[in-house]
């Protein structure tokens, strides 16, 4: 399996134009941080969780060719904004796209995108074709998928663990039912915001926690704002084995 971090950052926060914080200025790569998105490549098949608004540039920098389906952890706007641009992917592969993700988000979905679903369809507009999950085990070409339900403020998310790799993004508690899911994962991914608190994000301190208490080998925050700081500065006050991601950021599991 090869995990590629599309996007590490969040709208939560974002910096007004001509922002001079030490982030926005800084000249390091890894703090150049787009909406948070996630590249699963697993047996050569191709997946994308979430599509945000910097879909499109994602996969053009990544240079990603191909697309068998995309997997949804809730329906706010930076993880859903991008889905627009699957069209080049219906061109190439000749195919309605599968979307997954649960009722209420594939009704926002449609709501936002009504002209996918139109009845009269506009040549050329994407072609997607919903499938609906609940937090339970489900399977896209032969992967499986173990949903993990976190709670992001009082709205549900969707965390997902495949194999000994585990995925959770905008999460501010877990049940310990759903912590169960998660136990003996070796790789983990989870958000941590900001340093200081917020009603529906870990914070870095928060996040440090949770992993501590799930103790994976292994352990990246993405979700990150720009209030958190420069990453070569964070990244010196993490244990050894917490790590902060970055785009671009390749694992090969």
């Amino acid at each position: 399996m090869t995990v590629t971090f599309l996007g590490t950052g969040t709208s939560q926060g974002v910096p007004v134009i001509g922002c001079s914080c030490e982030v926005c200025l800084s000249l390091d790569y890894r703090d150049k941080r787009t909406r948070t998105s996630l590249h699963l490549d697993i047996a050569g098949k191709s997946f994308v969780i979430d599509t945000g608004p910097d879909f499109r540039a994602q996969m053009l920098r990544e240079n990603i060719q191909s697309l068998d389906a995309v997997i949804y952890t809730h329906e706010h706007k930076d993880h859903t904004a991008g889905l627009d641009d699957i069209r080049p992917f219906n061109f190439r592969q000749q195919q309605d796209m599968p979307i997954y993700g649960q009722k209420p988000v594939i009704d926002q979905i449609k709501m936002e995108y009504a002209y996918i679903f139109a009845e009269h369809k506009y040549p050329g507009i994407p072609q997607v074709m919903p499938n609906f999950i609940e937090n339970q085990p489900f399977e896209v070409l032969g992967v499986t998928f173990n949903p993990i339900e976190v709670m992001h403020h009082r709205l549900p998310v969707l965390g997902f663990r495949i194999e000994d790799f585990t995925y959770i993004t905008d999460a501010k508690t877990i049940s310990q039912k759903e912590l169960e899911k998660i136990k003996g994962t070796k790789t983990l991914v989870l958000n941590a915001l900001q340093l200081s608190p917020h009603i529906s994000h870990f914070t870095l301190e928060e996040a440090v926690r949770m992993v501590k208490s799930i103790d994976p080998e292994k352990a990246y925050f993405t979700h990150i704002s720009h209030r958190l700081g420069r990453h070569a500065a964070i990244q010196e006050q993490l244990p050894e084995n917490i790590f902060l991601a970055y785009d671009g950021l390749k694992l090969y599991l």
